[in-house]
């Protein structure tokens, strides 16, 4: 059935789609997305035209949820915006200096949120877990190991004061390997 819908109706589903989206890009894209949901889900139609009836209020009923999540999106960019309005600003490079702010955009990401969290913001290893939603032990791993790129790649030698000592206890050191 789908295969007959798309030969003798397509154009004419585009077409409407045109009218309820405005534009031939969207209608094209609004008209896929009706077809896969009408047809991903198994229904099975008597005729072309009762297909095609179902597929035109698929395209009604799908073009208004994104004009809704279009909205919302757009009500939640103007509501960040206005929050921050003026409170954006590039890393001044003389308070690291411009070889730090260098390195630590090296960083993968989590290593660089928990290096700047913990040293720049000052939060602690639960604070920071917190913040990003990992575990203690996770921040203190991505907090080493950012400040061992960082110190590699500056040629510091600052300590990486969240390091845990891990001590094997005889026998189980394969434990987790099972």
């Amino acid at each position: 059935m789908l295969q007959a819908l798309v030969q003798d109706r397509y154009g004419a589903l585009v077409a409407r789609a045109t009218l309820v989206t405005g534009t031939r890009a969207e209608a094209v894209d609004l008209v896929h997305d009706a077809l896969v949901a009408t047809f991903g889900a198994g229904a099975t139609f008597g005729t072309v035209a009762q297909a095609e009836q179902y597929v035109c209020r698929a395209i009604t009923s799908r073009s208004i949820d994104r004009a809704r999540r279009r909205g919302r999106e757009r009500r939640a960019v103007e509501r960040l915006q206005a929050l921050t309005s003026g409170s954006v600003t590039d890393p001044d490079p003389d308070v690291l200096g411009a070889d730090v702010v260098a390195a630590l955009a090296d960083l993968a990401p989590r290593e660089r949120a928990c290096v700047l969290l913990r040293h720049l913001d000052d939060l602690s290893v639960h604070e920071t877990g917190q913040v990003l939603g990992l575990s203690e032990g996770a921040v203190k791993r991505y907090t080493a190991d950012g400040i061992a790129r960082l110190n590699a790649r500056l040629g510091t030698t600052a300590p990486a004061s969240d390091v845990v000592a891990v001590h094997l206890v005889p026998g189980e050191e394969n434990r987790h390997d099972r």
